[in-house]
């Protein structure tokens, strides 16, 4: 359980760090830059984010999953 909760975490680390980073070059191409492009590179950086969140969240639950089903394939044999 600890080392799913390490990896949780890290992911969690790393998503909230990117959306910050993302949101703020966000808001700087909407109310400071003149250029759209920066705008577009702000959602990016946010749907990379929710993107890296997910990926991990998945990970974690189907290696939970995993585990469990071999440990009650186990205990039924």
């Amino acid at each position: 359980m600890e080392s799913y909760m390490k990896m949780l975490n890290a992911t969690r680390y790393v998503a909230g760090t990117v959306l910050t980073i993302g949101i703020a070059i966000f808001l700087y191409g909407a109310f400071v830059s003149d250029y759209s492009n920066v705008l577009g590179v702000g959602i990016g950086t946010v749907m990379g984010a929710v993107f890296i969140f997910l990926i991990g969240l998945i990970l974690v639950a189907s290696e939970e999953m995993i585990i469990n089903s071999r440990k009650c394939k186990k205990e039924s044999a």
